[in-house]
C-alpha cells in the first residue's frame, strides 16, 4: 500500500493562565500549570511570549517587538527563536520556567504560553481535479498549453520541493520557520503533495492542479520528519500576513485539539486563532483540513474557527458522481463521505480526499489520502476565484465557493451529522 500521511498539531488547546501578582492595570498571564496532557505536547524550556501594544502606531509597536525581545534575551537569559511583528506582537524563546514566570510579571508582557509539538500523523492517499470540475473552469483552462492562473497561494506545511518540474514555486518568496537561514525545501513530501493539488502545471506531463500554474509560496513550519511547534506555525502565519498584499490564499493541512471561543482567541488565549484572525483581516483566505479522526470538527483547530474555510473529505475513486467505482488505494465506498473525515457544523465544504495523486518531493509523484488532501482542492478553488476577483474579501470568497458547490454526492453514508456539506465545484470560476 502507498505511504499514508496526514498532519496534526498535538495538545494545542491553550489554557488561560492565572494573572500574576504585579502592580499593573492589566496583569499578564503567567504560564499555566503543567497537566498530563500539557506534558505530552509541551516542549521543555520553550515558550511563546506576547507583548502589549502600548503605542498609538501599531506598526511602530510591531517593530518594537524586536527591541523588546532582544532586551528580554539579554537581561533574563532567554534565547529568541522567532519574532512576530505582523499577525502577533511578541516572540518565541528558550528559557527556564523561572524566567518564564518572571517574564509573566513584566508590565510589557501580555501572556507567556508553552510552545508545543506539531507533527505529521498517519492517514492514507487522495484524487479529485476532475470531480470538482476544474477541467470546466474557464480560468483554470486546463489543456490550454501551460496557461498559468494569476494567483498566489501559501502552503503552510513541510515546505515545497523547489525544483519540481510540475510546480510554479515562488523561489524569491517563502520562509523556513523550522530552520531559519535554510531554504523552505520539502524533504518530507506532504507539502509538495498539497502544492500539486493546488496548482500543478498544465504542461502535458505528470498531474494538473485545480488552479494550474498558480504561484506557490513555500512556508515551512514542519521538519523533514513532520515535526514542528506552535511557534513555527505562528511564524508561518506571521510571514503570510506580512505578505498579505501579495498572497491571496493560504492552505493549512494541519490541526489539533482546541475550540473556537467566538472571539478570535481573545477569550481563551488561543494565539493561533488570534494570528489567523489578524491575517484574514488583511485579506488572506485560509483553507484548512477538518481532521482525520471521524469526530466533530468543533474540537479541532484551526478547523473550528469561523474565519477559515474548513474542508471535509469525499471518497471518490473515478472522478465522477454515481458511486459506481470500486476502491483503489484504500477501502471505502465511492462518492461518499470518507470514513476517516471529521464532520459537523464547522465544516464549510467537502472535497475529494481519498486516493489523490499529486506531486511529491525529489521531482516525483505519490498517491495519498486525508482531509490534508481535501483542503488544497478548496485552496485551488479560492485561487481561481481571486484570479478573477482580485479585491474579494475572504468572506466573499468563502460565500462564493459555498454557493457554487454541488449536493451531487451520496449521503449520509459515513457522515456523522445531519448536514450535507456542499461539494466543491469550480465550474463558474
Amino acid at each position: 500500500m502507498p505511504k499514508t500521511i496526514g498532519v496534526t498539531l498535538l495538545a494545542l488547546a491553550l489554557a488561560a493562565g492565572t494573572p500574576s501578582a504585579v502592580a499593573t492595570s492589566a496583569a499578564a498571564e503567567s504560564p499555566p500549570a503543567a497537566t498530563a496532557s500539557d506534558r505530552a505536547g509541551a516542549i521543555a524550556g520553550r515558550y511563546i511570549v506576547t507583548l502589549k501594544e502600548t503605542g498609538t502606531d501599531r506598526q511602530e509597536d510591531m517593530n518594537d517587538a524586536v527591541t523588546a525581545a532582544t532586551e528580554h534575551a539579554s537581561d533574563m537569559g532567554a534565547f529568541v527563536h522567532h519574532v512576530y511583528r505582523h499577525a502577533l506582537y511578541g516572540y518565541a524563546a528558550s528559557m527556564t520556567a523561572r524566567t518564564a514566570a518572571s517574564l509573566a510579571g513584566d508590565p510589557q508582557v501580555k501572556s507567556v504560553q508553552r510552545d508545543r509539538v506539531v507533527r505529521v500523523t498517519d492517514q492514507s492517499v487522495p484524487t479529485g481535479v476532475n470531480r470538482v470540475d476544474a477541467d470546466l473552469s474557464p480560468t483554470a483552462a486546463i489543456n490550454s498549453v501551460d496557461k498559468r492562473v494569476n494567483a498566489d497561494v501559501a502552503v503552510i506545511d513541510t515546505g515545497i520541493s523547489m525544483n519540481h518540474p510540475d510546480l510554479n514555486v515562488n523561489r524569491s518568496g517563502g520562509v523556513n520557520c523550522w530552520m531559519p537561514y535554510l531554504p523552505p525545501t520539502d524533504q518530507h513530501g506532504h507539502g509538495t503533495h498539497v502544492a500539486g493539488t493546488i496548482g500543478a502545471l498544465d504542461n502535458g506531463t505528470g498531474v494538473v492542479g485545480v488552479a494550474p500554474g498558480a504561484r506557490l509560496w513555500p512556508v515551512q513550519v514542519l521538519s523533514p520528519l513532520g515535526m514542528g511547534s506552535t511557534s513555527t506555525v505562528l511564524c508561518g502565519i506571521d510571514y503570510v500576513t506580512q505578505h498579505a498584499d501579495q498572497i491571496d490564499v493560504a492552505n493549512m493541512s494541519l490541526g489539533g485539539a482546541g475550540t473556537d471561543d467566538g472571539n478570535c482567541g481573545k477569550t481563551n488565549g488561543d494565539l493561533m486563532h488570534q494570528a489567523i484572525c489578524n491575517s484574514v483581516a488583511k485579506g488572506v483566505t485560509y483553507a484548512v483540513a477538518a481532521g482525520n479522526d471521524h469526530a466533530d470538527a468543533k474540537d479541532m483547530v484551526p478547523a473550528a474557527y469561523n474565519e477559515v474555510i474548513t474542508v471535509s473529505a469525499l471518497a471518490d475513486f473515478d472522478g465522477k458522481p454515481g458511486g459506481l467505482a470500486g476502491p483503489t488505494c484504500r477501502t471505502d465506498q465511492d462518492d461518499t463521505f470518507a470514513d476517516f473525515s471529521n464532520y459537523g457544523p464547522d465544516v464549510d465544504l467537502i472535497a475529494p480526499g481519498v486516493c489523490i495523486r499529486s506531486t511529491y518531493f525529489n521531482g516525483g509523484y505519490a498517491t495519498m489520502s486525508g482531509t490534508s488532501m481535501a483542503a488544497p482542492h478548496v485552496a485551488g478553488g479560492a485561487a481561481l476565484y481571486r484570479a478573477t476577483h482580485p479585491t474579494a474579501s475572504p468572506q466573499t470568497v468563502k460565500a462564493a465557493l459555498q454557493s457554487a458547490g454541488s449536493l451531487n454526492w451520496s449521503w449520509p453514508s459515513q457522515d456523522g451529522d445531519a448536514v450535507k456539506e456542499r461539494l466543491l465545484r469550480v465550474t463558474p470560476f
